[in-house]
Order: C-alpha cells, then structure tokens, then sequence
C-alpha cells in the first residue's frame, strides 16, 4: 500500500524566513539564516557605519539590497545633526548605493512603499522599530538592531528566529468615523503592549479586505507598539495595481522589456501582475496558531491612547473635554494622503482654536504634492495648520513641534510614552485623523461630529 505523505501546514512567517533562508520550510522556534531583499536604515546610518568599520571591509557586501533615507532629522535642527546627514551622504556616494533619499524626500516606510522597492513576500529587515510596516505590502518586515544591520553590510545574512504566530480576524466594514488606528488602539488596548512579543500577527476577514491600501498600511505599523515580530496583511488585487502601476512609473517601461539587471521586480509591463502575484505568499488554511482574536467592526468606535502608555486605551468618549496646546497630523502611521483628507474634512471653512497649535507634516514629498493639487494644503494654511518639511517631525523629539512642560499634544503617532515627543512633562494622546483635526478647531478633545454638525 503506498503513503501518501503532506507537509504540515505553514504560517506566513513559517514561508517567508523559509524562502529568505532558501529553505523549503522552516519549523516554529527554528534559527534560520536568512538573505533579506531590503535592509533598511535612516539618519541612524552614520552609526551603523561605525560598528560596520570594525568589520575591516573597504565595501559593504549587499550595497544594491540596501535603501537609506534621511528623516528622522530632516532638515536637520543642529550642526551636530547636520554633520550626521554629510557623513551618510559621502557613505552612500563611496559605497554606490542606489536607493538614497535625501531630505524632504519623506519616511522610510511611507518611501519605500512608494518606491516599490518591497514586494510580497519578500523580507524587509531594518533599524527602525516600524519595519513592520511593511507587512501591508503581503511583506515580511521587522525591525532589528543597529549591530544587526552593520552584520548585514558586512556579509548579507542574518539569523532568525521563526516566531510563534496569532491571528487578527476584523468582519464587516467600519462604520463611519471608525478608522483603521481605532481598530489598532482597540487591539493593543485588549491585550496589552506587549501582548504579540515576538509574534508573527496575521490580519484577516472581510474588515480587512474592505479597507483601502492606506488604512491597510496603519495597522502592521501600529503592530511595533504590540510587541510583534512581523505583521502581516494579505495582498489582493488592490496590493498588486497600486505596485504595478509604482513599478511602471520607477522603471518608465512602455512596451519593452527590462533586462534582469536593471532591477529587482518583475520582467515586463505585461507581465507586472502576474509576476507579482507569483511572488506573494499565504498561510495554509490549517496552519497553526497560538491565539485568534475575532473582532465585529461595527462594534468598534473611535478610541485614544492616554498617557503615558499605548495600551492605556479607552474611548473617546472618556477623555472628551480634555484641554489640547497642540495637535499632531502625521508621522509613518497617519501622515498620508487620506489621514490629511480627513482633517480638511472637518477642519474646512473653520480656525485652529486660540491657544492651540495645529502642525500637519506629510509623510512624504508625494503625499504633499498630491495634497496641493487636492487643494488640502491651502484648506489647512487658511484655518491657521502649520505646514511641516515631509520626515518624522516631533515624532521622536527631535524637532519641529516639541511640546513645553506641562502642555498636552494629541497626536497621530505611534508612540505616547513619557518623553517621547523630546519633553518629560507633556502629556500625549494617540487618535486618528480627523480627531485630531476636531481638537485642534475645538481647543479640546473632541468627537469630529460635535465640530462638523455644530
């Protein structure tokens, strides 16, 4: 009698550290050696640099799988910041790395999305802790260290270890003024900031698939505050157009056909979508997981982060009426193109109340310009908003909107730890968009409608 025998069911991580490792499979708890397609780093290059010194090697090993953006400090607030950015520059030009962007250009994350240089399936290992961003792309994408990445010049591969993973179901279709960081606030709120540590989270379910690409994108970012690993959100037809379409503008393919060694993606312009949907990875079915939290979208409301935690989650509701000195649109989580449409939505033919600042920073020079012709920008300048450089502004503390003692920042962000915004004494709330755009018209925490319908 013959044995029909079947490989155990995979996880997306399980498949994606096996094909980085060129590995057929990989089992949970495993140490792979893996090759990532991307490794990532930002103003924190320089450091790198001087950890990969200690290598001995005249050249990095992988300069084409390397990509460098200056953001974090851009344009940078001191000499010593300014000295930073030169030192990378001469390194990029000396080493011949292609895929640099300079200041103005916008966050790695948002940049790299736009550039297509991420496709599914793939990895994305990089020295920012929201490399898992990447996962809205059907992407591997995980944040490592500094020593890390220098390894990773000095000789392309890293080891891995392969997580453990859970699955976040979301059914139905949010219902108006519930946004996809919500949806992130709630989870991480219900289980804890370190509730995924070192876990591989899958998004599913019909919430999921009805969400546009840019609300997509929020929620593996948001999944750094979750403690995860990697985040991953399946890739469909909406995933593949907008990279086709990025792939065919970066490499301006008409009718011809590219040779291999001009790039890294797909071959032809005709070819574009079936490539990449040859390149995207899935779980199996009954592939195994250590937790499923199913969640009913129209149960779901607008919620806030309170200082000084991101678990410290509840509902907006609890907090309306809360004193605001500043409000923050932007960062690698809310700074895109519909985030902004949602505070001209409310904040349109209105003021920035006295006393309260309003500072919008794009994500990126495309999502200002998009914003321009949109007319968004205008709309924001008239109601007194205070247009920053697109990078990470405040975010981090470095600049551009650092808060004073005592004062109260509700903000887009990520993060809303003490500190955190450069100043020990100021309090952070995390909202979506267009509630940050209501307080900052209304000078307190408030429901959008209360200003929209008021």
């Amino acid at each position: 009698m013959t044995t029909i025998s079947s490989s155990p069911p995979q996880t997306f991580a399980q498949k994606a550290i096996a094909r980085a490792g060129g590995l057929d499979r990989v089992e949970v708890g495993q140490i792979v050696d893996v090759r990532p397609d991307v490794v990532l780093s930002h103003d924190n290059t320089a450091a790198i640099r001087r950890i990969w010194q200690q290598f001995g090697q005249a050249r990095v090993a992988i300069p084409e799988r390397i990509a460098i953006t200056l953001d974090h400090a851009a344009p940078p607030p001191t000499a010593r910041h300014a000295r930073n950015h030169a030192e990378i520059r001469a390194f990029v030009r000396e080493q011949g790395i292609r895929h640099f962007f300079e200041v103005g250009r916008g966050i790695c994350h948002q940049v790299l999305s736009e550039e297509a240089l991420v496709l599914p399936g793939q990895m994305i290992l990089g020295a920012d802790s929201h490399t898992t961003h990447f996962g809205w792309l059907g992407a591997f994408g995980a944040g490592i260290g500094r020593s890390e990445v220098a390894a990773l010049w000095a000789t392309g591969e890293l080891w891995l270890r392969v997580p453990e993973s859970m699955r976040i179901v979301l059914e139905g279709e949010l219902p108006p003024g519930v946004t996809a960081k919500d949806f992130a606030l709630r989870i991480i709120g219900d289980l804890g900031a370190d509730g995924g540590l070192y876990r591989s989270v899958e998004f599913s379910g019909s919430g999921i698939a009805a969400m546009g690409l840019e609300s997509r994108m929020v929620l593996p970012n948001m999944m750094a505050e979750f403690g995860v690993k990697n985040a991953y959100v399946p890739p469909d037809e909406k995933t593949y157009g907008y990279l086709a379409k990025r792939l065919a503008t970066r490499y301006a393919i008409g009718d011809r056909e590219m040779d291999r060694s001009e790039r890294d993606g797909p071959s032809t312009p005709r070819s574009l979508l079936a490539d990449l949907k040859a390149l995207a990875l899935f779980p199996d079915p009954d592939a195994t997981y250590v937790a499923t939290h199913v969640y009913r979208a129209q149960e779901l409301e607008p919620y806030i982060a309170c200082p000084h935690s991101v678990d410290n989650v509840v509902p907006l509701s609890a907090v309306a009426g809360t004193r605001v000195d500043q409000a923050f649109l932007g960062t690698c989580t809310n700074g895109r193109l519909e985030d902004i449409a949602a505070a001209v939505e409310v904040i349109r033919g209105r003021r920035v109340a006295p006393g309260t600042r309003f500072l919008v920073i794009p994500a990126s020079s495309q999502v200002l310009q998009a914003g321009l012709e949109r007319g968004y920008i205008q709309a924001l300048v008239e109601a007194g908003a205070v247009i920053g450089v697109p990078g990470c502004g405040p975010c981090m503390g470095n600049h551009m909107g650092i808060p004073a003692p005592g004062e109260v920042t509700i903000s887009s962000a990520n993060r809303n730890f003490r500190g955190r915004m450069g100043t020990a004494d100021a309090a952070i709330y995390l909202a979506n968009p267009a509630v940050v755009a209501a307080s900052a018209v209304a000078g307190r925490i408030v429901d959008p409608r209360e200003v929209v319908e008021g």
